[in-house]
């Protein structure tokens, strides 16, 4: 199978089932791009990731990236209207159906189920990442400190961030 028909499957399939974005759903994008796949390492993936976040506009273009370092310019088109096109298609069919359900047991049982549904699939995602490669107990205790600070207190992520940076450059993680 071709490059570009092997991203425009699995990202059209992956389309429908990212609820909330593409954050619950970078466990399978991992597996897809690094396992199945082998378009990446898992330290590429990651790089590919904090790019994506870094970088300004919707936290989707990781799939862009992806499609670019699998099969350049083609790829990247590819894999952006893989994951756009089937979602937004069927998002415009159910949301005039969703309407006519308003105020139906049906229609809160759905919404109760998705919340914890996304939830999980969030935390996936997060532990993927955390767990990528062999970080070993310092990654893992930074993690979780990180994860407390940003619960527990109010300080600004992004000197979290820095902070681990710092660690990460000076080798202890």
């Amino acid at each position: 199978m071709s490059a570009l028909l092997a991203i425009a499957l699995n990202f059209a399939v992956l389309s429908l089932i990212a609820v909330g974005g593409v954050t619950p759903i970078l466990p399978e994008l991992h597996r897809v791009a690094v396992e199945a796949q082998g378009w990446m390492t898992d330290s590429q993936f990651k790089d590919l990731f904090a790019i994506a976040q870094a970088a300004p506009g919707p936290n989707m273009m990781i799939v862009t990236l992806i499609g670019w370092h699998a099969a350049g310019l083609a790829g990247a088109i590819v894999a952006t209207a893989a994951m756009v096109t089937p979602c937004c298609t069927l998002t415009f069919v159910v949301s005039r159906a969703w309407q006519r359900l308003s105020g139906t047991p049906w229609r809160r049982a759905v919404e109760a189920g998705l919340a914890p549904l996304t939830v999980g699939l969030v935390l996936a995602g997060g532990y993927r990442l955390a767990t990528g490669g062999e970080p070993g107990w310092p990654a893992y205790g930074l993690t979780a400190a990180t994860a407390a600070l940003v619960v527990f207190t109010r300080v600004n992520p992004l000197w979290l961030f820095a902070a681990a940076a710092t660690l990460g450059l000076a080798g202890v993680v």
